[in-house]
């Protein structure tokens, strides 16, 4: 059973339904909406389908809405530009009139008063790079530090620049306010910047009454300098490696990777390594061995979950890029892990009886974890604390909770109807799994629930031979 889960962006190459199906068979845990470039015709569309072939599996999947975020893009062009190391480009705002040969304009106009001389833009997911030189009359003249050629609406980064663009775009606010009619279980905050960032996001959740939970994509310095405070306001956290990779020195990104995993599982919050995994896949039928071993330290971190983007939406292997990643995946987590789980902080009595109940599971062979969970919070500390080789049956009476923990590493969830007498709820979930041969004669299972004591409710951690 692959404790590593896979997410896998729906596009082009993948919305149509046997594709959809092929890739829920191969492993597919949760599909993201990338908001960037989905219609929301489309995304109307894709969610039901989803859902209904997600019941016929009897899979646990989830979605994922990726908001666009605080993008700042390069206006439309008649013909794409060539540009020349030592050229002149000039950058246009507010409608001023160009003066140069060669001339941009941006979506956001306040990039004049953000920027300073000797400040390196980057453009174009960071192929070309731009040296401001001097700012006038709402104009930005900027020389050409890298040769290449610029075409329209092309990516703009500003690394170690702050900006002041909102949190959430009215785009973003409209594609949010769609995702919660539909009942997405994550929202992810593109370019989130601050603890404030994702309280924004939530307050406006809750205004729609949504369960979604919100997840931090970290993607530029200003989020990875106060990254303890991101991941404590998150209900998970997305190593965007796209454009965190273009915002630092490309050296640090393993560094600042390994960080962001590390604390994660220190606070205890699910965690998602994404981007560029199998990025020739796109266009070959096998990765690289380079895009093998990349894959693998993630798995070997212990990363909650790994995610494919254009791989699966625009690639023509979206079906066998799942399958690559299950079976790297499965491999080496039967090597061992890394063991940051280890170190856990445990700040309260729940988190601690959960530990102990870990720690018999690691101590005894053919033990299986069974946590019965209401808001999955009792799941996802046992998740946290990575067993070393029990798989985690979450058994969860909400629907929502079950496909939210879909995203959590070594955690498969169970829906089953909660009943007043908490052995009865035991007793019917250990039925299910038997039934459905999760658990066989001579398992061990390590259950942690509550029982009846008096009028009160409290947890326990049980012990039982299956016979």
């Amino acid at each position: 059973m692959r404790k590593t889960k896979i997410i896998c962006t729906l596009g082009p190459a993948s919305e149509d339904s046997e594709i959809i199906r092929q890739m829920i068979e191969a492993g597919t845990d949760v599909f993201r909406l990338n908001m960037s470039h989905s219609k929301h015709e489309w995304v109307r569309d894709i969610v039901p389908r989803v859902r209904a072939l997600a019941r016929e599996l009897e899979r646990d999947v989830a979605l994922l809405l990726d908001t666009q975020g605080p993008a700042i893009r390069t206006g439309v062009l008649k013909k794409d530009l060539r540009l020349a190391v030592g050229d002149i480009l000039e950058i246009t705002v507010r409608g001023a009139k160009k003066k140069e040969s060669k001339s941009i304009t941006v979506n956001y106009d306040d990039l004049i008063d953000d920027v300073s001389v000797g400040n390196v833009i980057l453009v174009d997911n960071g192929v070309m790079q731009l040296r401001v030189l001097a700012k006038k009359d709402h104009r930005i003249r900027c020389t050409v530090l890298t040769a290449g050629t610029l075409g329209s609406r092309r990516h703009i980064n500003l690394p170690g620049v702050h900006v002041n663009l909102p949190a959430l775009t009215e785009k973003d606010l409209a594609d949010i306010t769609l995702g919660a009619e539909l009942g997405v279980d994550f929202v992810a905050l593109s370019f989130a910047r601050q603890k404030g960032d994702l309280d924004e996001l939530r307050r406006f959740l809750k205004k729609l009454k949504s369960a979604a939970a919100v997840v931090a994509k970290i993607e530029e310095q200003g989020a990875v300098k106060q990254i303890d405070d991101m991941i404590r306001a998150a209900d998970a956290i997305m190593v965007a490696r796209g454009d965190l990779g273009i915002e630092i020195p490309m050296e640090e990104l393993p560094i600042i990777q390994r960080r962001i995993v590390k604390r994660c599982l220190r606070i205890g919050k699910p965690v998602v390594v994404a981007t560029h995994l199998l990025e020739s896949m796109v266009n070959n039928p096998v990765p690289t061995r380079a895009e093998i071993t990349d894959v693998a330290n993630a798995v070997f971190e212990q990363t909650d979950a790994i995610m494919l983007t254009g791989e699966t939406t625009s690639g023509r292997y979206p079906v066998e890029c799942v399958k690559v990643l299950n079976r790297v995946a499965l491999r080496i987590e039967r090597s061992g892990g890394a063991g940051y789980g280890s170190e856990a902080l445990l700040e309260d009595a729940r988190q601690k009886t959960v530990a102990a109940a870990v720690s018999l599971a690691n101590s005894v062979t053919r033990s299986k974890i069974v946590v019965f969970t209401r808001h999955g919070t009792m799941a996802r500390y046992v998740s946290n604390l990575r067993p070393e080789h029990s798989p985690i049956f979450a058994v969860t009476s909400s629907e929502q909770v079950y496909r939210q923990l879909a995203i959590c590493w070594g955690t498969f969830p169970v829906r089953v109807d909660f009943t007043e007498d908490p052995n009865a709820t035991v007793e019917a979930a250990e039925k299910y799994l038997r039934a459905a041969k999760l658990i066989v004669p001579n398992d061990t299972l390590v259950i942690i629930s509550d029982v009846r004591a008096g009028k009160a409710l409290v947890d326990c951690v049980q012990l039982r031979e299956v016979s």
